[in-house]
Parts: C-alpha cells; structure tokens; sequence
C-alpha cells in the first residue's frame, strides 16, 4: 500500500546517499552517441503497443513492490554488512557505481565497498591480467578486493543496495547489466543497444555463468535475446533462476 511504500523509501533513503539532483558529467562523446543512436533497433516489433506498454508498466510497478519490500525485510542485513565492511577495511561502506543506463542515461547507484578505497586509482596496474576479451575488465584473483568483499561478490550481497537504483527507476530487477561510460564508448555500434531498455540487476548472463562467459560479444548477444524475446514471464523465469545461480556461486569473482 501506499504508507508501506512511503515508508521503505523513508527507510531506504536513511540508508543511501542522494544524487538525485544532477548525474555525473559524461564526455561528449557519449551525448553524440546517444543521438545517433536508433534505440528502437534492438526492440520487437510489438514494442509500443498497448499490449507492450501494459506489460511495461506492470513490470515497473512489480520492481517497485519487490524493490520496496526487499529494502525494509532486509534492511538488518544491510546494517550488518554495513558495519562489516565499515570495520574490516577503511573507506567508505558504499562505492558509488557510475554507469550508464536506458538510452545512455549516466546515473550513479550503489553497491557495498568490496575493494580497498583506491581501487579505481589501481586499475591501471592490474589490467594486463584481465580475463574478459574486449573492454570489460573481470579477474578472478583481484588483489585490490578485500577478505569480506571477495564473500560479499561470491554470493552478490554486494549488489544488494541496487534495489534503490531499483526503486528510483534507474535500474529494474532483470535486465541487462549497466556498462561504465568508458567501457560504453568502446563498445561497436550493435553492442551499445543492449541499453535500448532499462538496465537491471541480474540478466541472461547471470543465470548463464556470469564471469565464466568471457567474450564480450556473447554476453551482449545474450542481452539483445533478452530484449528482442522480452515477455513478464521470461522476467519471472530470470528471477527464480538467479535464486540458485546465486547460491552456486558460479563465475562470481
């Protein structure tokens, strides 16, 4: 009901920090790219029909539900992890994740900190050791994660505080991951409309082995499946088939 949701987005915003009030700047590249780009490409051809929008907006209202739900049940969880993370490591509990969203769209959400506060100022000094072919950087041994952040990934309760992004609209609970802006300026031109939709929190690629699919292309290939087949069944067969996908830890590093 309507004081239930009120109140989970009181409580989530306690939790998280706000950047509702302008996303981060983006080089003007990506703007260039985001009108050039026919983002109707990647859609069925059902897309914008009433039947379409109908299931749209259902889909929103569940993510809302479940996004608003899953904040409060779990919110001592959180506050545990959070205190975990705040007393095993120094840094900050959060790590602020900027990636692009729907169209492009730059937004910030938010996982729990698993690497050491410099992480990204490290990048440059492990990346000849990527395991990924092309521009998304994955290892298996990161030296940069921390004792409880290499749990936290094995099980994805790092990615937990993305039902904000959830709840926000930024993200939905299924759909195609989020790429970084300068991961996303690298992609080839068919690559980029896996953001023809609403990115989210798990996807085809999750459930199908996650960072055990190294090429690039395959994974974005599994993204425009999901877009072109897209129904609010198939999103409820992703959900229940990341619940186990989760719990074998496979390909989560």
């Amino acid at each position: 009901d309507e004081v239930g949701k009120r109140g989970a987005m009181s409580v989530a915003a306690r939790a998280f920090p706000s950047d509702s009030s302008e996303p981060f700047e983006v080089p003007e590249q990506i703007r260039r790219i985001q009108a050039q780009t026919d983002w109707a490409a990647a859609l069925p051809a059902h897309a914008g029909t009433w039947r379409w929008e109908v299931q749209q907006v259902i889909k929103r209202a569940a993510d809302v539900v479940l996004a608003a739900g899953g904040l409060v049940v779990l919110a001592p969880l959180l506050a545990v992890i959070a205190l975990l993370v705040r007393m095993t490591s120094p840094g900050p509990v959060l790590y602020e994740w900027r990636v692009l969203g729907r169209h492009a769209r730059p937004f910030t959400g938010y996982k729990f900190r698993t690497m050491v506060a410099e992480a990204d100022a490290l990048k440059a000094h492990v990346m000849a050791h990527n395991e990924m072919s092309g521009v998304v950087f994955k290892m298996r041994d990161d030296p940069r994660v921390t004792r409880l952040g290499r749990w936290l990934r094995k099980y994805s309760i790092d990615e937990l505080p993305q039902l904000w992004s959830v709840l926000k609209g930024d993200m939905s609970l299924v759909g195609p991951r989020p790429p970084a802006p300068e991961e996303f300026v690298q992609f080839e031109p068919w690559q980029r409309l896996k953001l023809s939709v609403t990115p989210g929190i798990t996807c085809l690629w999750q459930v199908s082995g996650r960072s055990e699919i190294r090429e690039l292309a395959t994974w974005v290939r599994l993204d425009l499946q999901y877009i072109r087949t897209w129904s609010l069944w198939q999103d409820v067969k992703i959900l229940f088939r990341t619940v186990p996908a989760v719990l074998r830890a496979r390909g989560a590093y």
